[in-house]
């Protein structure tokens, strides 16, 4: 899925006419028309002749980035509720079958006009809404509560791992058959993996045919107090009064809005500045992506490590929170001060992605601390709060690079700064890991 969405992070660098002023984002004066590998004598590259391309603006190629947010923040939170009501694997896998299908009409869409391809990506962002909503239920019913964070953590890596291979694969399909390729393969691909999902996934223990009694046995006893019963209606007045959840939902928001930045902006980032060629962009945008990968699920074995050491739980939540935004942010307002060196740059952008992915074993999994029984609406909520964050960002970044053609990557960075500090210190005041009163489960006594 996330490659799915990634794809026009780096198809729009060969998408747009760069030649046009109105198309052109503001590049460093200190750049340098050299290739990934330093070759100071060596052209870029011509994309393939037929490969068509358009003259979009800053500010419309902000609004088509955040089109498929439009749509996600519809369904996250509905998505989430009815995973929990009707099963993870209907809800993902009709999402995922249906965002394939999409991904296969860009291409015409973009031809027919920018608004017929804005409508596309924002129904693409119905179904990759669901499907992140709705993949939260599963954890519920399958994850333990001392393997929940590395579980967690190994699933959402494969978020970094699909920014990773999708960036460095477009690059070179670009480079050999154009940039309507992209599509055509991982919708190709989505719909092989739809295939995959409805063989292997099961919605819970009792339902899965493979494992073995005692197997299942053991999750279902060490999850009895944490699965919700379906009857128990959603405390919807205590859940807008409780300052957790807002705070969870809060540095959700800035930390998306962080993650968003790097995952649609790298690209054109090392394009408009570094003057580098699609295909080394792709492999230079793509490296960040999978030190990510590798740090995602490192630290979601390292906050199960230190439950283990008696530390306590809102102990790791605060820290993984903390050292997934701060450090990010801070190397990403340092990028516009590095602009004579790209090497030093993309390990700046390593960092912050790597560090970013931290958050998996924080804000995202504290629902499941705070409110267990209601932990897959509440996951799809805040997500579907945090995904306003990829609607604005965009657009917001594109304004502010198409308005300040000298300090333009420099202003939508120290935003982005000023946007995570704030989500993090509310956090860090509010955020909670005990079970909250209204989450509990409520016993009737008889008379």
């Amino acid at each position: 899925m996330m490659a799915q969405n990634v794809i026009m992070s780096i198809t729009i660098v060969a998408m747009v006419n760069s030649t046009s002023p109105q198309s052109q984002l503001n590049g460093s004066p200190e750049g340098l028309p050299v290739d990934s590998f330093g070759d100071l004598n060596k052209a870029p590259k011509s994309l393939p002749a037929k490969a068509p391309v358009y003259e979009w603006c800053p500010q419309i190629q902000g609004i088509i980035f955040g089109a498929v947010s439009y749509g996600a923040i519809l369904t996250m939170a509905l998505s989430g509720y009815l995973a929990g009501r009707v099963g993870t694997k209907r809800v993902v896998g009709v999402s995922l079958f249906a965002n394939s299908f999409l991904i296969l009409c860009i291409p015409p869409a973009a031809d027919f006009g920018t608004a017929f391809l804005i409508v596309i990506r924002i129904a693409q962002g119905l179904s990759q809404g669901s499907i992140l909503g709705g993949q939260f239920a599963i954890w519920g019913k399958w994850g333990l509560p001392h393997e929940q964070n590395r579980l967690y953590s190994i699933a959402l890596s494969g978020i970094l791992l699909g920014c990773f291979t999708a960036i460095l694969i477009s690059g070179f399909i670009i480079d050999t058959l154009g940039w309507p390729f992209v599509f055509y393969v991982f919708g190709g691909v989505g719909f092989v993996y739809c295939l995959i999902w409805f063989v292997v996934i099961y919605d819970d223990p009792v339902s899965h045919p493979w494992i073995s009694i005692s197997e299942k046995e053991y999750i279902i006893s060490s999850l009895k107090q944490q699965v919700r019963s379906s009857k128990q209606p959603l405390p919807i007045k205590a859940m807008l009064r409780s300052l957790p959840i807002w705070s969870i939902c809060l540095c959700s928001f800035s930390h998306q809005w962080l993650v968003n930045t790097l995952t649609v902006y790298i690209p054109t980032y090392i394009s408009s500045v570094y003057h580098v060629n699609i295909r080394d962009n792709g492999l230079l945008s793509a490296l960040p992506f999978i030190f990510a990968y590798i740090t995602g699920v490192v630290g979601g074995y390292l906050a199960d490590f230190l439950l283990t050491k008696n530390f306590r739980l809102i102990t790791v939540r605060k820290l993984a929170t903390i050292l997934g935004n701060l450090p990010s942010s801070v190397l990403i307002v340092s990028l516009p001060y590095l602009s004579s060196s790209y090497v030093t740059a993309t390990a700046f952008l390593m960092l912050s992605c790597g560090l970013s992915t931290l958050c998996q074993s924080g804000i995202y999994v504290n629902a499941l601390d705070i409110a267990p029984r209601h932990s897959s609406f509440l996951m799809g909520a805040s997500r579907a709060f945090s995904g306003m964050a990829p609607v604005i960002a965009p657009t917001v970044s594109g304004f502010l690079l198409s308005q300040d053609p000298e300090f333009g990557w420099r202003n939508v960075f120290f935003l982005l700064f000023a946007i995570n500090l704030a989500g993090v210190i509310f956090y860090f005041i509010f955020g909670e890991a005990d079970v909250q009163d209204w989450a509990k489960e409520r016993k009737l006594t008889r008379l």
